[in-house]
């Protein structure tokens, strides 16, 4: 068990409850809701207002076998092919049985899907690695929008408590080492204001994505990688953070951009979008069966090839055939932030390039949502359940979810009033140095360049050398009383620091080429040697210790803190 925390002041004011729910995507708010309506004392913590994480940004949809023909291991053999051999089978397995349900289920609580205006079936479309149509959509391509209304209005109507514009710091646990609720920082006035206090023996870390530790990403402001960050220094073990998905059709703003990125769904190429370099030629034709709706770590790597092989920063997104009609009906969304930054693609292709979106890797958890320490779960982008493996399958982020939220729901009840939230115990160890506000920027530019789509040793050794010399240079400020004062800006540059050094200690041990981890010197994928997770725990000098684990399965995620995993492999070569 660490004893790291963040440096902030002691909190001022406390509550308490059965469950802490962090976060307020998909994943938080199913969680919250199925606890809430078992009796449980539910409080969601969220960093900015309830509808402002990842999922209101979705505009593909949900992926479920829910369409005539289709079955549940179609949608499984579909899911394995894109994680590249590294999926847990019985984790995928339950989400596609699952899944179809669990949907009916968000429609029962208010979300309105496209449905066919004569027989009321709803609408499905087909996305990139999927050989049938089993995407589910509302308002053409605002999917998430419509999901996170329905949650959202849903949790209102519940009357479930709610702390907006918080920032969770980190886990409060008790003496034996179980999770006693978390501290916050509210940005706001009032009774709650500043650094608190929730008291709860389960904490549902559901803080979404990490995308903002890169300069360029589809993720909203919010996502720095909080989640993943609180467990590492609570203790917990993360896994497969080096598949980091980068999406490959993310509009292309200049060679500056930095932030989030306007993105242009996979549903577009799903409806018969073209992807052409400048000379109008299709270079997905016989790179893959699916040419352009290959699974997206094979696109985003064929349009990087094509961009080196042409010396252009960006290729295009044809879909002109679309005509005015269905760009309208279809992908109202889409179609309005193109003309905001001055392209119809009415009448001209978008220049698209890859760019960061999605973290297949988290916290590692079991099929209940338990990490490995006593009372904490993840869910969602957080965590890492082996449902994505290497890659990602299109659409089946909400739907995992929607899935292993309403599992956890289910494990919170069934031990709620086991036992009353312990005493939390002070850290003994002094918190660590905070980074500069300043820093964030030069952390994601080292990533982006050295961490990004393409990746080799020498890269990624001058991102850990980066990261190594901001992290000192926090502590050397500390030394002499001129480092920053603890406040978000400052809280959340610790975050994406701690992810970043995590993200590149995996890549850099991964020596090989699998799913959406590229590597330039290991261009080959290796089973021999990496068909292994890589799981990942903070050591009391506060560095990443990596450990790989055999096979495709998860080793069982202990209840016991100081547990190794079940079986591993030695990791050679860690420098």
């Amino acid at each position: 068990m660490t004893d790291i925390r963040l440096a902030a002041p002691a909190p001022g004011w406390s509550r308490a409850a059965d469950v802490v729910v962090v976060g307020s995507g998909v994943a938080g708010l199913t969680t919250a809701l199925r606890c809430a309506a078992g009796g449980a004392r539910v409080v969601v913590v969220t960093k900015a207002r309830l509808d402002d994480g990842s999922t209101r940004w979705a505009q593909g949809g949900i992926a479920a076998a829910l369409g005539d023909g289709d079955t549940p291991r179609q949608h499984l053999d579909d899911t394995l092919v894109a994680g590249a051999g590294l999926c847990d089978e019985s984790a995928v397995r339950l989400l596609v049985t699952e899944g179809p349900d669990a949907v009916r289920r968000l429609i029962a609580t208010g979300a309105r899907f496209d449905a066919d205006p004569l027989t009321g079936a709803i609408l499905l479309t087909r996305e990139g690695g999927h050989h049938r149509r089993r995407i589910a959509h509302a308002g053409g391509d605002a999917t998430g929008a419509e999901v996170s209304r329905a949650l959202v209005d849903a949790v209102r109507a519940a009357g479930i408590e709610t702390v907006e514009n918080a920032l969770v710091l980190d886990l409060l646990t008790d003496a034996a080492g179980r999770t006693a609720g978390v501290t916050l920082h509210v940005m706001g006035e009032g009774a709650r204001d500043g650094v608190g206090a929730v008291h709860a023996p389960a904490v549902v870390l559901a803080t979404g994505g990490m995308g903002q530790v890169f300069s360029a990403t589809t993720n909203p402001a919010v996502s720095t990688g909080d989640g993943v960050a609180l467990a590492l220094r609570a203790g917990a073990e993360v896994s497969d953070l080096e598949f980091v998905q980068f999406h490959p059709t993310v509009m292309w703003l200049g060679a500056g951009a930095e932030g989030q990125q306007p993105l242009v769904s996979e549903a577009v190429r799903g409806e018969g979008a073209h992807l052409v370099d400048a000379d109008g030629v299709r270079f997905m034709l016989g790179q893959h069966e699916l040419a352009e709706l290959a699974p997206r770590d094979i696109v985003a790597k064929a349009i990087t090839r094509r961009m080196r092989e042409t010396g252009t920063e960006h290729m295009y997104l044809d879909a002109r055939h679309f005509g005015a009609a269905m760009w309208e009906h279809r992908f109202p969304t889409i179609l309005a932030a193109c003309r905001a930054h001055g392209i119809d693609p009415v009448t001209e292709p978008v220049p698209v390039s890859p760019a960061a979106h999605y973290a297949s890797g988290g916290v590692r958890t079991d099929e209940r949502g338990h990490t490995t320490v006593p009372g904490l779960y993840a869910c969602g982008e957080t965590a890492c359940t082996g449902v994505h493996g290497a890659n990602r399958l299109a659409s089946n982020s909400l739907l995992e979810g929607l899935v292993y939220a309403e599992r956890i729901a289910e494990d919170v009840l069934a031990g709620r009033g086991a036992r009353a939230p312990g005493e939390p115990v002070a850290p003994v160890a002094p918190a660590d140095p905070l980074p500069g506000p300043a820093d964030r920027a030069v952390l994601q530019r080292l990533m982006t360049s050295g961490a990004g789509v393409l990746r080799d040793a020498a890269g990624l050794a001058t991102a850990a050398d980066g990261l190594r010399e901001l992290r000192e240079r926090a502590r050397e400020a500390a030394r002499h009383g001129t480092g920053p004062e603890p406040c978000v800006d400052t809280w959340e540059t610790a975050n994406l620091l701690l992810v970043a050094e995590t993200l590149v200690t995996c890549a850099r041990t991964r020596k090989e080429t699998r799913g959406c981890h590229w590597r330039e010197d290991y261009p080959e994928r290796d089973d021999e040697r990496w068909h292994r997770h890589l799981v990942v725990t903070l050591t009391p000098e506060r560095t990443p210790d990596v450990r790989a684990t055999p096979g495709t399965a998860f080793p069982p995620v202990s209840t016991v803190v100081t547990a190794a995993p079940a079986a591993e492999y030695p990791v050679e070569n860690r420098s």
